[in-house]
């Protein structure tokens, strides 16, 4: 099991992460948060353990450094500049393909919020190494044309009762030409946090890269 804090450069900045790898892993998840959240969130700590358990590994990455988180607290536009958060992301795949424990893993991308759009682009930026998003309350319609040059397949989870994120979905959905599916999970709102919703992402998240990685 390889556990470690870690740095991922991408151009001027230095990202900070967290890896963990178990023994014998089937593949590598990189995790993209929404806006106003990190890689301490506890949603997608939750999802990237199960994932773990799962038999894959994952990296949970702040895609802004400190001082643009700063600066955000006053403007916000770093945190929903897509172009910035995909190419960040894309730069964490390249370092994950760099990685002697890693560099032979086929790689997922899962997304929540403003970071299932940063996955989706990001993945048709790499569109040789990764090979699955899931997007987890995410707003994908944000990646706009790009929805169209996605090829792996996509995973979109949504709350039954999030009804505005649910039609957001919907739309971006037309406008895949990958393999994907919308999955409702009934009752569940933005977070996910009824009992056994956020579980049921996990759950739904595994199943999907285990078929596609």
């Amino acid at each position: 099991m390889v556990s470690a804090s870690v740095s991922v450069p991408s151009g001027g900045a230095a990202l900070p992460g967290d890896l963990e790898i178990p023994r014998g892993a089937r593949g590598a998840v990189l995790f993209a948060h929404g806006s106003g959240s990190s890689r301490l969130s506890p949603r997608n700590r939750a999802v990237a353990a199960a994932l773990r358990e799962a038999g894959f590994g994952t990296l949970l990455l702040d895609l802004l450094t400190p001082e643009e988180e700063r600066e955000d607290d006053a403007t916000g536009r770093h945190r929903f500049d897509i172009g910035l958060l995909a190419g960040r992301l894309a730069h964490a795949v390249d370092w994950l393909e760099r990685r002697a424990d890693t560099m032979d893993l086929p790689v997922g991308l899962f997304g929540a919020s403003t970071g299932a759009a940063a996955a989706l682009v990001a993945a048709t930026e790499r569109p040789g190494r990764v090979a699955a998003v899931v997007s987890r309350g995410g707003r994908p319609d944000l990646a706009g044309d790009a929805l169209g040059l996605v090829s792996c397949p996509v995973l979109l989870v949504v709350g039954g009762d999030d009804e505005t994120v649910l039609g957001l979905n919907r739309r971006a959905a037309g406008m895949l030409t990958a393999p994907h599916r919308i999955h409702v999970v009934p009752g569940a709102t933005h977070l996910f946090p009824e009992p056994g919703a956020l579980e049921q992402v996990a759950a739904l998240a595994a199943d999907w890269f285990r078929e596609h990685l």
